[in-house]
């Protein structure tokens, strides 16, 4: 069993604090200076509105991917959402891409007034929405149409029904680079070997179609002392994982820019990741590697 043929490196970052519109601007902008691929936004209560705040960042830049990092599905109907996300891609000239998942935060789903429905029932409304929305677009007829006819789809997700699903509809699968938890509770790191299964287990889905492997890098710690920066993420996570872990983690990219870069060289053949998300408190310090790494 293979990985999917190797793809060249991407690079995108997650915008996860809202502020001004000035701010805003001025941060898409930078995201597009430092010469990342793709700005995505994240869906979540006390964050920005993830569609008004990509027509505002595609207004402002010209040539960076637009990006939800990942839509809770379960949050919208799908004639809604296939409203709004074709609106979205006419206003920023087809450069949207379509990030959904299932959701998994409890709290906001009670904060918004629904019933936290159960994992199984999450992925059935993901799968219900990836299907009305290509079923509508299909349609001659349907306004707004997109401009790329079908936006590009990512769907995130870890369990086998997720990367299922996502191996049959999605031009990009997101791997959380989480370990598998209990419905609703909190995150955990995935070892190295958890991802590897879970890159390996949808590889054998996808066969002959392409697509991109996605991790979101939740610890991103560029320095000249990369056995420390280990010691010190060991210690953050409270030994769920070991440092040798942590050092063959995709999820942690820590060392000087050339050793990450090789760090991310190394992950690409044995995980098949070619697409990188952070957050945007690493927007600066990766800049280098994604300098490094243009075009490989």
């Amino acid at each position: 069993m293979s990985f999917p043929g190797e793809k060249p490196f991407r690079f995108g970052v997650n915008l996860v604090l809202p502020g001004t519109r000035e701010e805003w601007v001025a941060k898409c902008r930078r995201v597009e200076e430092l010469g990342y691929d793709v700005l995505s936004v994240a869906d979540h209560l006390g964050m920005a509105p993830p569609f008004p705040a990509l027509v505002l960042a595609g207004a402002v830049t010209e040539r960076v991917r637009l990006n939800t990092f990942v839509l809770n599905a379960p949050f919208y109907t799908p004639a809604l959402l296939a409203r709004d996300v074709a609106g979205t891609d006419q206003f920023v000239s087809g450069r949207l891409e379509l990030g959904l998942g299932a959701g998994y935060v409890k709290a906001e789903f009670e904060a918004a007034g629904l019933g936290f429905p159960s994992g199984r029932e999450r992925v059935d409304h993901l799968e219900r929405t990836v299907k009305e929305l290509r079923r509508l677009y299909a349609d001659p007829a349907y306004e707004p149409r997109p401009v790329s006819g079908v936006p590009p789809l990512m769907i995130g997700g870890r369990g086998n029904r997720m990367l299922t699903l996502a191996a049959e509809h999605a031009d990009v699968i997101a791997f959380t680079g989480t370990a598998r938890v209990p419905d609703g509770a909190l995150l955990a790191p995935a070892s190295p070997d958890e991802i590897f299964e879970r890159t390996r287990f949808a590889a054998g889905l996808v066969g002959d179609r392409s697509v991109e492997f996605n991790l979101l890098c939740h610890f991103v710690n560029v320095t000249d002392d990369r056995s420390r920066g280990l010691a010190e993420l060991h210690e953050l996570v409270q030994g769920a994982l070991s440092v040798d872990e942590l050092a063959a983690a995709p999820t942690a990219l820590i060392g000087t820019p050339a050793e990450i870069a090789e760090q991310l060289v190394a992950h690409r053949t044995r995980f098949g990741i070619s697409y990188y998300t952070i957050l945007e408190s690493n927007l600066e310090a990766l800049a280098p590697v994604v300098e490094l790494l243009r075009g490989r």
